[in-house]
């Protein structure tokens, strides 16, 4: 599950730092900054002919991967929520 679990004498802490990590790794991410925000509340997101088109099976990968860290983050369940919704539309 990707969970790991620390004892303290202020009780027991349970983290996903090491699942996080090896995701950012996989996606070569792991050199990025973080974001106040992941999304913008109200941006709309389309095609942009400009750009070189995605693996969809590397980004379906990845948006399941989120859907599992958004049941024990939900700071990131808005982000991926509103990209499944974007892309099934």
């Amino acid at each position: 599950m990707g969970i790991e679990v620390a004892y303290s004498k202020e009780g027991i802490f349970l983290s996903q730092r090491k699942y996080i990590i090896d995701l950012l790794n996989e996606i070569g991410l792991l050199g990025g900054k973080a974001a106040r925000t992941v999304v913008e509340p109200n941006l709309k997101l389309g095609e942009n002919p400009n750009c070189q088109l995605v693996d969809k099976e590397r980004y379906q990968m990845l948006v399941g991967h989120l859907i599992y860290l958004s049941h024990s983050r939900l700071d990131i369940a808005f982000a991926v929520s509103k990209s499944i919704y974007t892309q099934s539309n």
